[in-house]
């Protein structure tokens, strides 16, 4: 027999499975369907990727119940065979793992993060009809994953604890904040659940490695009770009609044991993970000798309020040295050249500036006061990007054009608001002067910090743009005249880091082809790839911005290459800037990108400098750089002429 669970944990690390539903999904079962029901319509497809874990080194299996109870089963019209589901789960994986893993009972929250018509009561009626049906067969432990609020939480383990003694696994999704969304620190809610009976706390889906770690060094001093991490496979993509996950399993391995340094003593997968992934977190864990848990180290005592503490940090806006040549609204903008206009005579730079995340808008206002000063011209603003809710860009657009003369260029995408949001959007703009805007089509709400927001995608990014232009006619979404016309210049997004260069060169020409006015590439960290997109896009009459993010640490470097859709990083640059952090990590992020500006600028007149963790003072020092080297190269040719 296996020993308890919990005295393994004691001992060593334990490596757990990885992802079912998006195993199953890349294995070309479809979406929309009860893969929960497969414990009885195909148990030789759940029983066969159980053995594919097993076979690649997981020791605990979790069964295939995540959505296995009363509310999501009725969905499917399935609410009266929550029991068979579960029984039959927990049998095929038993039969799979025999001696060699522990079985955990996979429950997932029912609210799944969003504000779902379910009461307290309704979900512990639900909780303990999955949990009993899961115990009856015998499960080695309870799993409870992807719990987005405390309060849920400990209605499950409340319901586990009144039915059973076995050990119980309490693992949280949240996003880099480090907080629940009903307002707990991860501390505080590792406390509560301790308090009531977990035996193992952390961290699932939501975050890929590198958001899983961040949080993890928030929970200072070591823990009395084992940690489990399963990341996702970084963020998901969105490509042609599918969900691609980018992390690696080479990747994954070599962050199990930077899981395993941090204290995790349970390491799986998440979603987009699969069996190489866990093969290769098992390889580089053998022989990995666990530190003993700090018995006398004590948990935060549970703080059980949901109320946040609020920064009153002053949002006083810095006043610009000088407003010469200001960006004004109400059509003012219009006078002045476009960014299309500037790019065709000289190196033209957009840098890109996150809105915040809170309500303090001073170190923003800050950054793109010192933008300014540096010289840019324009200053671009994401809509929400990566799905995590920021301030909004109109609003931040307004103000760094009309109190710090700074042009904006918003980006509007297609996942957060439907047609009739987005031209009420876009009118706003006009009426704002705001008349540079990148059309994108946005990540999926699901991997944001509200994923249970909705995604509405009523347009594509080709739609977008073409809807967009058509307000320039005078014309509204719904074919009605506006008795005036816009005066949009409206931007396409391009992703060059790509296996195919020429399919995304080939997807761009259709965006063009829908009215986009200029192009603006993903991050470019490769010289020899800027001379190729180059050569691919010579044939196209509009101007493309190459893009440029300075690193700004190793750590960073790792996360956007193996986690970040649509970025690539040379194996030259990430040996570079491996192990730098801090300010040494941000010095060399400038000197390599120097590097890099000095091919683009060779190539393209177009520069867009995106800006790491806020560190505007990294672009300040590139947009100086380009400034400088564009009149050296001016004034050379002038000799040669």
């Amino acid at each position: 027999m296996k020993p308890d669970l919990r005295a393994t944990l004691e001992r060593e690390v334990i490596v757990g499975d990885g992802a079912m539903g998006t195993y199953l999904y890349q294995l070309g079962f479809p979406v929309g369907i009860s893969y929960e029901e497969f414990n009885l319509l195909r148990p030789d497809v759940i029983g066969d990727i159980h053995r594919r874990y097993l076979d690649a080194g997981a020791r605990l299996l979790e069964t295939n119940t995540f959505s296995a109870n009363y509310y999501k089963l009725s969905k499917f019209g399935l609410e009266a065979k929550v029991e068979d589901i579960n029984r039959a789960a927990v049998r095929i994986a038993k039969q799979a793992a025999g001696e060699r893993a522990y079985v955990a009972g996979a429950v997932g929250s029912i609210r799944g993060g969003k504000r779902a018509n379910v009461t307290d009561q309704e979900l512990g009626k639900y909780f303990e009809q999955q949990i009993a049906a899961l115990l009856s067969e015998g499960v080695d432990a309870l799993l409870f994953e992807t719990f987005y609020d405390l309060g849920e939480m400990r209605i499950a383990l409340g319901q586990a604890r009144k039915l059973t003694d076995v050990p119980v696994i309490c693992q949280f999704a949240v996003d880099q904040i480090g907080r629940t969304l009903d307002g707990f620190t991860i501390p505080d809610a590792f406390g509560a659940v301790v308090e009531e009976g977990a035996n193992v706390v952390g961290f699932n889906c939501h975050s890929g490695p590198k958001g899983i770690m961040g949080v993890m060094d928030d929970v200072e001093g070591p823990l009395n009770v084992p940690m489990s991490v399963f990341p996702n496979a970084g963020l998901a993509d969105y490509i042609d009609g599918e969900y691609v996950y980018g992390a690696t399993p080479d990747y994954f391995g070599k962050c199990a044991r930077a899981f395993a340094d941090l204290g995790a003593r349970l390491i799986g997968g998440c979603c987009g993970t699969t069996p190489e992934h866990i093969a290769a977190m098992a390889k580089a864990l053998e022989g990995y000798a666990a530190q003993p848990l700090a018995k006398e180290q004590k948990l935060p005592k549970p703080q059980l309020s949901a109320s946040l503490s609020i920064n009153e940090q002053s949002n006083a806006v810095p006043v610009a040295s000088s407003n010469k040549g200001a960006v004004s609204g109400g059509g003012e903008n219009h006078k002045l050249p476009s960014l299309t206009e500037l790019v065709k005579e000289r190196h033209t730079v957009i840098v890109e500036l996150d809105p915040p995340r809170d309500l303090d808008i001073g170190k923003f206002m800050e950054g793109a006061a010192a933008l300014k000063e540096a010289g840019i011209d324009a200053l671009t603003l994401a809509d929400n990007s990566l799905a995590v809710t920021r301030m909004s860009n109109m609003a931040l657009g307004h103000l760094v054009q009309s109190q710090l003369g700074v042009r904006p260029l918003v980006h509007i995408a297609c996942r957060d608001r439907n047609l009739i949001g987005t031209q009420s959007h876009m009118m706003g703009f006009d009426a704002l002067g705001i008349d540079h805007v990148l059309a994108v089509t946005g990540d999926p709400a699901r991997f944001g910090d509200l994923p249970g927001a909705s995604s509405v995608y009523d347009l594509t990014s080709f739609e977008i743009i073409r809807m967009i232009k058509q307000l320039n006619e005078g014309i509204s979404f719904s074919g009605k005249p506006l008795k005036q016309k816009a005066k949009f210049v409206v931007g396409a997004a391009f992703n060059p880091n790509v296996k195919h260069l020429h399919k995304a060169v080939e997807r761009l020409e259709k965006k063009i082809a829908s009215g986009a006015d200029y192009i603006m590439t993903q991050p470019v960290y490769d010289p020899e790839l800027i001379v190729a997109i180059k050569q691919a896009t010579a044939h196209l009459d509009v101007p493309i911005f190459i893009g440029i993010m300075p690193l700004a640490s190793g750590k960073n470097a790792e996360y956007l290459h193996n986690e970040v859709p649509g970025i690539q990083l040379s194996d030259e640059v990430r040996k570079r800037m491996e192990g730098l952090q801090g300010e040494e990590g941000r010095a060399m992020g400038v000197e390599i990108a120097k590097e890099l500006l000095d091919t683009a600028m060779e190539h393209f007149n177009g520069i867009y400098l995106m800006t790491p963790f806020m560190f505007y003072e990294m672009n300040v020092a590139l947009t100086n750089y380009i400034r400088e080297k564009s009149k050296r190269d001016s004034a050379h040719l002038s000799r040669l002429s």
